[in-house]
């Protein structure tokens, strides 16, 4: 079968108190227009089923493929993202060296992922697994996060680091898999479908691992 991974359009900042739960931010203006033309790139394919993680980010960036194609959305609460009980979301471009989210990630990368990267992994692994399970045969694309396709990537590869492999708003990555646990990556990151929508330079925070 074959998985077209997609990570999630561009989102709006999301910042409140603790008292009022983990931040889950909709797509931002730039973010849906990213999701549009998304869908009509991957509307060219044959696509059997459609899968997205529970955050809100990843199901409006499968909304128009969904809505363009006629078909549901599976929803896997695996597929969210390593921040997904952190009080605020805040686009990488957005952060600052000074912000609590860098500094945390300077001092010990791990944070990224709640200073549990083992049972991030092991549950990233086991969701896509399912995704391959329930769907022999056919071409699924998922919908989900930059550091859950990086991990995704590194349990293919054997790769130590999991943060080698970056994906890029509305990224895209396919990779052909079977029910024996073969998986095969034919391309990562396609992104020139939606470069022309930000033409903004980056100038934010962009992790830098330690030596």
């Amino acid at each position: 079968m074959e998985l077209i991974v997609i990570r999630h359009a561009r989102p709006d900042r999301e910042e409140h108190d603790h008292r009022e739960g983990p931040a889950d931010p909709s797509l931002s203006p730039l973010g849906m227009e990213q999701a549009a033309v998304t869908a009509d790139l991957l509307a060219t394919t044959k696509i059997d089923h459609i899968v997205a993680s529970t955050m809100r980010r990843a199901v409006q960036t499968a909304e128009p493929l969904a809505a363009g194609l006629g078909l549901a959305i599976e929803q896997v609460d695996d597929l969210k993202e390593s921040d997904h009980l952190r009080s605020e979301y805040v686009p990488a471009e957005e952060l600052t060296t000074d912000h609590p989210i860098v500094v945390d990630y300077m001092d010990d990368p791990e944070t990224v992922f709640g200073g549990e990267y083992d049972g991030f992994r092991t549950r990233v692994e086991a969701a896509f697994d399912g995704v391959v399970e329930r769907n022999p045969g056919r071409t699924v694309a998922v919908f989900c996060h930059g550091m859950v396709i990086g991990v995704f990537l590194q349990t293919i590869l054997g790769h130590p680091d999991p943060f080698a492999l970056f994906s890029d708003y509305c990224g895209i990555t396919r990779v052909t898999a079977s029910a024996t646990g073969l998986r095969t990556i034919r391309s990562i990151n396609e992104a020139a479908h939606v470069r022309h929508l930000d033409l903004v330079p980056r100038t934010g925070f962009e992790p830098v691992l330690p030596d």
